[in-house]
């Protein structure tokens, strides 16, 4: 048992997709395989799951992101990992900051997900991404970081170029 407890705000996105066949692409799985992948880690971490919805970051609403507000702000934990899909990350983030203010400083929250599926794709960028944010969570103040890339982003700098599927700062 760790001293360490992460909340992991599960919200969908391309990290926890699934291929169809029929659509002929990686569509967000009904159920998410981050506590399986987590439960498989020798980590001296222990983890507790909020699936808030599972949605494609493009379908997200406004009522969602609220859902996603609430999560973190009735979490017990200290620590949070939301993963999300990359589309709408950064407004999410922009939401939580500012609709908690300074509800933030008593809490570490880090947003994540994959531009590849975790699950049945050898070369996807989840692990470490995952990896990335859990070691940045455990060593982190509190406020809210974008971690994707192995790159830290604040709320308010990050951008996603689309056509790179790249994060970066508006700030450089």
């Amino acid at each position: 048992m760790s001293n360490q407890t992460i909340h992991v705000i599960i919200t969908g996105g391309t990290i926890d997709s699934e291929w169809d066949p029929a659509a002929d692409t990686a569509v967000t799985a009904s159920e998410s395989v981050i506590p399986e992948y987590f439960s498989k880690l020798k980590l001296d971490v222990d983890f507790t799951y909020n699936t808030v919805f599972m949605k494609d970051s493009r379908k997200i609403t406004l009522e969602d992101i609220q859902a996603i507000s609430n999560a973190v702000e009735n979490s017990p934990s200290s620590k949070i990992l939301i993963t999300h899909g990359t589309y709408t990350m950064p407004d999410t983030a922009r939401y939580i900051q500012a609709r908690t203010g300074g509800g933030l400083d008593q809490k570490s929250v880090v947003l994540t997900g994959a531009m590849i599926p975790l699950e049945g794709y050898s070369m996807s960028d989840a692990p470490f991404n995952l990896g990335f944010s859990i070691a940045t969570l455990l060593s982190m103040e509190p406020g809210i970081l974008l971690c994707m890339h192995g790159h830290l982003f604040t709320p308010d700098e990050v951008v996603k170029n689309m056509a790179s599927a790249h994060f970066f700062s508006i700030q450089q």
